[in-house]
């Protein structure tokens, strides 16, 4: 079933190729938006590829993520996903 191993590779190659952050293993899976989101922060600081800010290194894989997720991801994980968003803003300072 060559259709089902390629949905559940796309976010391992986000892990493992993206030329932006090299990221912690399975943060996008962390129970709380908090720890997401300060997992995220901790990779785009420490990142030596990304091309942009921190911040919107961070808020850009994120986006990517739930974006490429799609349907497939259950309503409660996309908002605990959406809430990082918001966690990230505040942990660089952009209290919008």
């Amino acid at each position: 079933m060559p259709g089902t191993h390629g949905k559940s590779r796309w976010s391992a190659d986000v892990n493992e190729h993206s030329d932006a952050l090299d990221l912690e293993p399975k943060v996008f899976e962390k129970k709380t938006a908090g720890q997401i989101a300060a997992s995220l922060k901790r990779s785009a600081e420490s990142s030596d590829r990304r091309k942009t800010t921190a911040f919107r290194s961070a808020m850009s894989m994120l986006t990517f993520y739930i974006n490429r997720a799609g349907r497939s991801l259950p309503p409660e994980r996309k908002q605990t996903l959406e809430a990082a968003k918001e966690k990230l803003r505040k942990l660089f300072g952009h209290n919008h």
